[in-house]
């Protein structure tokens, strides 16, 4: 027998069998070792989850919690979002966007399996801030009808979903007669060869253009109009109530102006094409936006409008928000989403304007 010099009781134990059964044996063995070593792994993996849990994926952390963190600026944009209304269920919020945060929830209980509904609950902030409390993870989504196809408009960290509106587009808004004759009698120089961009650089030199600061206008503006007087707002009904300076023209979203000049502050009217049709200073599409790192629930957002779109709901939406006649107190009153009493005076504080740097006052 051959002979093996070792401290160590294996390695006695193989030594004492003979070379027919070593071989055998030191598998056995090996593999016994092995499996309490394993087990130890284990062992240590358990504890060290224990103290650091395995971080879960946003999906999960949503139905763990039961709750959708969704983010909404305090600027009403009309009809995407009302103003807060007190109704006999409560201080409500309702609006377009409303109405798709509930179709996220709905969709987000199913995909829970939850037997209670996920809560869709709403953080109330300045749009510009809206953006930074989702790179802060305070927010699982927000909505308050953002742009996803101006220049400028995505900023680093953060991701915008399939467009649940289309072809929207930028527009603008008068009241002066005087400036609205103006703006026709330039466009008129364009009618042979319509160039939008050229048209509207001409026809609005020299005017004082009102923005809402950060929006897809305040970009627009700052990259196309170089010979304006553009003025900053917090907001549109700012921007309506300003007599200091005076605002010649207001820059939103097409969807937006055309129903606050038909329903809201009739004294304003959108401008026109000479052909009559309604002016677009470019394409606008409206997404949700999420954290850039949330793969899992941009796929569930994506597939879920992909699906609302193939249905016809979010046609449906569409035309129930921009083009009916309704009573927007009744629908929050039935449909809309609860607002709490602390976040009301910042809802209704409008904020001010003021002219952006550089430019001179009249």
């Amino acid at each position: 027998m051959h002979s093996m010099q070792s401290s160590t009781p294996i390695a006695r134990t193989i030594g004492w069998v003979d070379g027919k059964t070593r071989g055998h044996w030191q598998r056995r063995i090996f593999l016994g070792l092995a499996l309490l070593l394993l087990q130890g792994c284990g062992l240590l993996y358990d504890a060290v989850t224990m103290v650091h849990p395995l971080s879960q994926d946003e999906l999960s952390a949503i139905c763990a919690r039961g709750r959708l963190r969704v983010g909404i600026s305090v600027e009403p944009f009309r009809p995407f979002i009302f103003p807060a209304m007190y109704t006999d269920e409560g201080i409500r919020v309702t609006g377009l966007d409303v109405e798709l945060i509930r179709e996220v929830a709905n969709a987000l209980t199913v995909h829970c399996g939850k037997q209670t509904p996920i809560v869709p609950t709403l953080h109330v902030t300045r749009f510009p801030d809206l953006f930074i409390k989702m790179n802060e993870g305070q927010l699982d989504l927000f909505v308050s009808s953002v742009s996803g196809t101006v220049p400028g408009t995505k900023p680093a960290g953060l991701w915008f979903s399939a467009p649940y509106l289309r072809d929207d587009g930028l527009a603008a808004i008068i009241h002066n007669p005087k400036i609205a004759e103006r703006i026709q009698t330039q466009f008129a120089q364009h009618i042979r060869k319509w160039d939008t961009l050229a048209a509207v650089r001409q026809a609005f030199a020299g005017l004082t253009i009102a923005v809402q600061k950060g929006r897809s206008a305040h970009l627009y503006a700052q990259a196309n109009l170089s010979r304006i007087r553009l003025v900053v707002c917090d907001s549109l009904p700012a921007a309506i109530e300003t007599s200091d300076p005076t605002i010649d023209v207001i820059l939103s979203k097409h969807s937006i102006v055309e129903y606050v000049t038909k329903r809201v502050w009739h004294e304003w009217s959108p401008v026109t094409k000479p052909d009559g049709s309604p002016l677009l200073l470019t394409r606008d599409d409206l997404s949700i936006v999420t954290s850039e790192e949330h793969r899992r629930l941009q796929w569930f957002l994506n597939n879920l409008l992909f699906r609302l779109e193939e249905s016809g709901r979010l046609a449906q939406m569409r035309h129930r928000w921009i083009d009916e006649d309704y009573a927007p107190t009744r629908r929050a009153t039935t449909e809309g989403l609860p607002l709490e009493v602390t976040q009301v005076p910042d809802h209704y504080d409008q904020g001010q304007c003021r002219l952006a740097e550089g430019a001179d006052a009249r």
